[in-house]
Parts: structure tokens; C-alpha cells; sequence
């Protein structure tokens, strides 16, 4: 399953330059994940310092 980001994003950035496939970007209010291209890898929850990147259900 696709990773996604929650409303706990405070827009750091850390997650977008962990990504080894670079899904990650910058949206209008947090940082947003492409799913078609997300690989299910987890850097980006490893790296949040709030843990809003969430495996969806």
C-alpha cells in the first residue's frame, strides 16, 4: 500500500528529501505523496518528526 501524508504535516520537507523515488512534494498546505509512483519503502515515515506519513488502508 501507497504511503500518505496527514494533517499533522508541519512541511519540513525531511520526508521529500528521504523519498528514493522522489513522490514526494510540496502541496498548498503540507507535503503531498503521488501514489502511482510511491514504492511503500517507509523512509519518509522514518524521517517525520511528527509521523504524518501513514501506509493506507
Amino acid at each position: 500500500m501507497a504511503y500518505c501524508i496527514n494533517d499533522d504535516c508541519i512541511s519540513c520537507g525531511a520526508c521529500a528529501s528521504e523519498c528514493p523515488v522522489a513522490c514526494i512534494s510540496e502541496g498548498e498546505e503540507k507535503y503531498v505523496i503521488n501514489k502511482d509512483e510511491c514504492i511503500s519503502c517507509g523512509a519518509c515515515a522514518g524521517v517525520c518528526p511528527v509521523g504524518a506519513p501513514n501506509e493506507e488502508e
